[in-house]
């Protein structure tokens, strides 16, 4: 009989914990939950980690050896997987990233990293705005479906 107790208990104990953390126990506890940043003092490696834990998709471009738009938007497409056909301009990116992913079922999370964004006279500062209004035009989209997408970007 005691041992049935013990069994029992046991069991109840396990279906008790979370199969995720909450965010509050993961780096990213202080970051809004759709948010442009700068990656300032996270590790890649934590974020990938973090993006595991709780179940989220993790997508993430070097963009280290970019030095144009165009070299920008390929380095994306490929590292992010997107299709063939993705058209290699803004609102193609900003399609992709919202529109299939949509359609394709419930989303759990997203936590994206932008290392190395050029910073030349082939990808300037107005073109480094451009792109990042479109992670925070993706991370409004996310939001408005209250899906957490987080994107964290560096410069080169």
């Amino acid at each position: 009989m005691k041992r049935d107790l013990f069994l029992t208990t046991e069991k109840d104990t396990e279906m008790e914990k979370p199969l995720r953390p909450e965010i509050s126990e993961t780096p990213i506890k202080g970051v809004r939950s759709n948010i442009v940043q700068s990656i300032r003092a996270f590790r890649v490696s934590d974020l990938q980690e973090t993006a595991t834990a709780l179940g989220h998709h993790f997508l993430y471009a070097n963009l280290a050896s970019a030095q144009s738009k165009q070299d920008v938007l390929d380095m994306i497409a490929q590292q992010f997987t997107f299709p063939q056909h993705f058209g290699k301009n803004f609102d193609a990116l900003y399609d992709c990233m919202t529109d299939p992913l949509h359609k394709s079922g419930p989303q759990p999370g997203f936590i994206v990293v932008l290392e190395h964004i050029p910073a030349n006279g082939k990808f300037d500062k107005e073109a480094r705005e451009q792109l990042l209004d479109i992670f925070r035009d993706t991370a409004d989209f996310w939001a408005d479906r209250k899906i957490p997408f987080r994107c964290f970007y560096s410069f080169r």
